[in-house]
């Protein structure tokens, strides 16, 4: 297996500073699995960094153009509307209730707004 020698990433360095990290904690080894299964995806990674970017509350369209802004690499006048539509009804349907689930992050249906929960 090998890293794109471009990129800088090393997967073994990083994998072992995560058991590193680890070693130092008891965490369940289910709870483990359920957090890594859960940012394997790059869509609920990208989600969440827009919000911890950001750090308040926003609707979810701004969310997943910002999510498609970041996937693209492109500006936002460069975003087709299909392609934030798509990226929205996959957070909405998908990502999101994930996230909910895992208390990483709030969601009022009503006003379609999405809040960072503040971890202490």
């Amino acid at each position: 297996m090998t890293t794109s020698s471009d990129s800088g990433f090393d997967c073994a360095e990083f994998a072992l500073t995560v058991l590193d990290w680890l070693d130092d904690r008891e965490t369940p080894s289910e709870s483990v699995d359920a957090t890594l299964e859960l940012l394997a995806n790059e869509r609920r990674r990208l989600f969440l960094q827009v919000m911890r970017t950001y750090g308040e509350p926003l609707t979810l369209p701004d969310v997943a153009e910002e999510v498609a802004v970041r996937e693209t690499g492109s500006s936002v006048t460069e975003l087709s509307a299909e392609r934030v539509a798509n990226v929205y009804i996959s957070l909405y349907h998908d990502h999101l209730p994930r996230l909910v689930d895992t208390n990483l992050l709030e969601y009022d249906q009503e006003r379609d707004l999405v809040s960072p929960v503040a971890i202490d």
